[in-house]
């Protein structure tokens, strides 16, 4: 029996550690949503469909069901409770499982997610410079300034949008009082390609945070599972 209290307060030592460094990366992605929202208020998503899709809100969430799901761990680690234990394994395999069907539905309809996207963030450029809509037409100013684009596809959705002959300032690659409707002075490049090439570019960095975080919750899957038996056997000897 000492062998098997040894083996459960090695596991139990391993997964209140592993769930600590788990619950402090959900309260740094936590703080730098708070930060975002703090600092980029103004800054919303470009997404008329999803109108709460902006990287401080998708931060937060992220940080928060971190946060959460690493204090269920490391409580059920402390108090070697078994509902906790089973608890954590839950919630855990659901986001893994949730994370791998988005995954596979993403790589299975790609072209038609780029399709929806661009129509959805076409339908948004009628927002621009509406009452109520200043964080959309902020978003809009910096992505066309930074990735120096015009529109979604081209600067003609502007046009088609507007039923007019100018776009905004931001599509301007040399500034003055008139270039918004000076065809000569607008960049040519679509936005949606420009930042689809800036993601495909750091794909790599992605790939490898994506690779991190499923090798992280496959352990705590492990590590759960590992001490809910430890549990469960110490439990059945003491009966």
């Amino acid at each position: 029996m000492s062998m098997t209290r040894g083996c459960l307060l090695c596991i139990k030592i391993t997964m209140f550690i592993f769930n600590l460094i788990f619950w402090l990366g959900g309260c740094g992605i936590l703080g730098v949503g708070v930060w975002l929202a703090v600092t980029q208020g103004k800054f919303a998503t470009l997404s008329i469909s999803f109108p709460s899709l902006s990287a401080a809100s998708l931060f937060m969430l992220t940080g928060s069901i971190i946060m959460v799901v690493g204090f269920i761990g490391c409580l059920g680690a402390v108090t070697e409770h078994r509902c906790l234990l089973l608890t954590f394994f839950v919630v855990l395999l659901i986001i893994f499982l949730l994370e791998m069907i988005s995954m596979i539905l993403f790589l299975t309809y790609k072209e038609e997610f780029h399709n929806y996207a661009q129509e959805d963030l076409k339908k948004g450029l009628k927002l621009y410079r509406t009452d109520g809509n200043l964080g959309l037409t902020n978003a809009w100013d910096i992505v066309q300034t930074e990735f120096r684009c015009c529109g979604v596809k081209n600067y003609t959705d502007w046009l088609d949008v507007w039923n007019a002959s100018y776009v905004p300032h931001s599509c301007c690659s040399e500034h003055h009082d008139d270039c918004h409707s000076t065809p000569s002075s607008w960049w040519r490049d679509p936005c949606y390609m420009k930042v689809k090439e800036w993601v495909g570019h750091n794909m790599s960095s992605v790939g490898i945070f994506g690779i991190c975080i499923l090798v992280v919750q496959v352990f705590g899957l492990v590590f759960s599972m590992l001490m809910y038996c430890q549990v469960l056997k110490a439990e059945l000897y003491y009966e």
